[in-house]
């Protein structure tokens, strides 16, 4: 069977390599040229590291390489808040234009030691603080489906390039729906893993302050087998992220789905979605119940309070976490979108604050009893498939609820494409799990992207 760089997984094209079935730098070449192709016109990779990845690619292609590196000679983007050595990582923002790290994040460092390329980076909202990707250092990113409309955020670059045939795996950070939303809109698949299994470090926003009990690391690419290899690969405690914890990884083909209990819900009384979005997330629930889950119609409580907390929470500082990253880089005001986003906000006052906290952890012990009846929960990613640029804030912001809520719950949750729209856009459903049950999620996720076909490229 002949091997497409731009079509295969990670996984089928590591191993490719390590068999010498392609080189290295075919696979390079092949990748680069997609991008060359279809990056001026959706512009999701920004900055690339030709001369850098095709001495990896030919290093690689001199080596002999074994089952550790299972990213051998495999070129990857990064979205830009992560830092890689050697290469600019703005986070978005203009204070950062010309920054290039000393040390790689956490996770580029991981995926450099499995063997992966670093092609080249992705773009991201101003430090990954928006639901559109977009900044004043490198301009909008547009979805490969229709330059119209948004990729989403805050992976947006990832996500649009992954579906556009220009990279087969990126990292993306996930608080409100960052790693979902994108690969939701973009047709490709997500995972946002149970809070600290995953480092942070090296990221823009970094572990540490008041969202990071909310926000995750995790893999994004066009098929799910390298959700499993992603995860495998960029888990596990390091010295820079406090929060992460050393628990075992659990092989998701040993799950088996008839044994299975599955909750399916398609309003979470917050908003409501299209007909066609309820519709995928139906049929969804249809096929795991055909192979043999127990399968009900369901929800949990506290989901909205815990999407309301979550945004509270998100916005709580009158923006002054977001504010002092902004002058460590000198982020002046007329480089700014978040400035002036944060003109007239206060931080609510600290009685406000302690109660918020108090709510949230009510909101997440309401949510974790339903798991007590319940192995996996399957529902809408958000409300809409990909919607016109600029329209983000009245039209995905509040469908966020659906991906918020799951975030302040710290639990696992994935996303795959299974249906389309009438006009041919993407859409994908959401697969949550108890906490540390990734492989769960990501065994469902494979049932479904063979059931309904999963990623498809776009047209050109």
């Amino acid at each position: 069977m002949s091997i497409d760089p731009t079509v295969d997984s990670a996984t089928r094209l590591g191993a490719a390599i390590r068999r010498r079935e392609i080189s290295g730098v075919e696979v390079l070449q092949a990748i680069m040229a997609r991008i060359d192709k279809v990056n001026p016109t959706i512009n999701a990779v920004v900055q690339l590291d030709r001369e850098g990845a095709l001495k990896a690619a030919k290093a690689a292609d001199n080596q002999r390489a074994g089952p550790d590196r299972p990213f051998h000679g495999v070129p990857v983007t990064i979205k830009d808040s992560f830092d890689t050595a050697g290469i600019i990582s703005t986070g978005g923002t203009w204070g950062r234009r010309a920054y290039v790290p000393p040390q790689d994040a956490t996770v580029v460092a991981r995926l450099r030691k499995a063997g992966a390329i670093i092609l080249g980076k992705t773009n991201t909202p101003e430090l990954t603080a928006g639901g559109e990707t977009n900044n004043r250092v490198y301009g909008r990113t547009n979805n490969p489906y229709d330059p119209s409309l948004t990729c989403g955020g805050s992976s947006g670059g990832a996500a649009a390039i992954i579906a556009a045939g220009g990279s087969p795996f990126d990292c993306g950070n996930d608080t409100a729906g960052s790693i979902r939303l994108p690969a939701h809109f973009c047709g490709i698949a997500g995972l946002r893993p149970t809070n600290g299994r995953i480092s942070r470090a090296g990221h823009i926003t970094g572990p540490e302050g008041m969202l990071q009990g909310i926000t995750a690391s995790g893999p994004m690419s066009r098929h799910v087998e390298d959700l499993a290899l992603g995860l495998r690969v960029l888990s596990g405690p390091d010295a820079r992220d406090p929060f992460m914890v050393p628990m075992p990884l659990h092989d998701p083909a040993a799950v088996v789905l008839r044994d299975l209990r599955i909750a399916f819900f398609t309003d979470n009384g917050v908003v409501s979605p299209t007909a066609e979005i309820a519709r995928a997330v139906t049929d969804a629930a249809g096929a795991l119940k055909s192979a043999g889950a127990q399968v009900t119609e369901a929800r949990p409580d506290g989901i909205a309070e815990a999407s309301a907390t979550g945004f509270r929470m998100m916005t709580g500082d009158g923006g002054a976490t977001l504010l002092r990253i902004l002058d460590q880089w000198g982020s002046d005001k007329e480089h700014s979108d978040l400035r002036a986003s944060f003109e007239g906000r206060t931080a609510m006052p600290s009685p406000e604050f302690t109660a918020l906290l108090e709510k949230m952890d009510a909101a997440r012990l309401a949510m974790r009893g339903f798991l007590e009846q319940f192995d996996l929960i399957v529902c809408p990613v958000n409300v809409e498939a990909a919607v016109p640029h600029g329209t983000t804030g009245t039209r995905v912001v509040p469908g966020a609820s659906y991906t918020l809520a799951f975030s302040v719950a710290g639990w696992p949750t994935g996303t795959v494409r299974t249906a389309n729209t009438s006009n041919g856009l993407p859409i994908g459903v959401q697969v949550v799990a108890a906490p540390w049950r990734e492989d769960r999620v990501i065994a469902a996720l494979a049932l479904l992207e063979k059931t309904f076909g999963g990623w498809k490229p776009p047209k050109g």
